[in-house]
């Protein structure tokens, strides 16, 4: 059955005022284009597509989840909001809340991107998203935009990437990661240092320590030592071990402190 704009309204708990907004977020630049040339005028005074109100949606919802965020979860420093913030806002994420959402069959599109199976591309369906956000929020304000956040983009979603984020599991860059809960907790700065390197010129193993500078001084305490084939790698993995010991000391006396020393104990390589 055909999913009309009143199914949409219903889904999105909001009658538009002005139907033509909720009209425009959901018109792809494909069609806007397509019925100008039908029109036979320029693409300038034909339909208007979704792209203004995709750069509103988009600054809305950050708003939105930032807020909501900040309320939630009183305990989190400056970095840590900011990484799930990012999370929820991202294309991959919002694309994901389209497709739960049942946004696709509503999405207007050009024959020939109809045809290419564009409707399901994931950037279509996160700016469409927030397109459909954007209209939401210039005909009834923030309220049902924040309410739409709170059950669609944050909800479990926030829950699961909440205990990604303490078990640092989805930090693909351990060392921004390491500086960030460096700086969060006022702890300082972490400074590497390679401490050796073997193996011939084309199979090189570095090892290198990382350590945490307060201020201008030297490196005091030694976090952890890491290896790898080459020394950003080996510093990713000093940065890795250095996360997987704050987090264990942070679990074990329930507050962000540095834990131990490796000192020279971190000797063994990496798989």
């Amino acid at each position: 059955m055909e999913r009309t704009q009143a199914d949409l309204e219903l889904a999105l708990g909001h009658r538009f005022a002005r139907p033509d907004l909720l009209v425009r977020a959901l018109t792809h630049r494909s069609l806007a284009n397509q019925l100008s040339v039908e029109a036979g005028a320029d693409e300038s005074a034909g339909t208007v597509d979704n792209e203004r109100l995709e750069f509103l949606g988009d600054a809305v919802v950050g708003l939105v989840v930032a807020e909501a965020l900040f309320l939630l979860h009183p305990d989190w420093q400056e970095g840590e909001l900011t990484r799930m913030r990012a999370h929820l806002v991202s294309r991959k994420h919002m694309g994901e809340v389209a497709r739960a959402f049942g946004l696709a069959p509503h999405i207007r599109l050009s024959r020939g991107e109809e045809r290419s199976g564009l409707r399901n591309k994931a950037n279509v369906l996160s700016n469409t998203m927030e397109a459909v956000l954007g209209a939401l929020f210039l005909d009834g304000g923030v309220d049902p935009v924040r309410e739409f956040a709170r059950r669609w983009v944050i909800d479990q979603a926030a829950e699961e990437a909440a205990t990604e984020l303490r078990s640092w599991a989805a930090l693909g860059n351990y060392k921004a990661a390491l500086q960030e809960h460096l700086q969060a907790t006022h702890t300082g700065t972490p400074a590497y240092r390679v401490k050796s390197e073997s193996g011939p010129d084309n199979h090189k193993r570095f090892q290198v320590e990382v350590r945490v500078r307060v201020g201008e001084g030297e490196p005091g305490k030694a976090l952890a030592r890491g290896m790898g084939t080459s020394k950003k790698l080996a510093e990713q993995d000093a940065a890795r071990r250095a996360l997987e010991r704050l987090a264990a000391a942070r679990e074990k006396s329930g507050h962000p402190g540095l834990g131990g020393s490796d000192g020279d104990r971190e000797e063994s390589e990496v798989s």
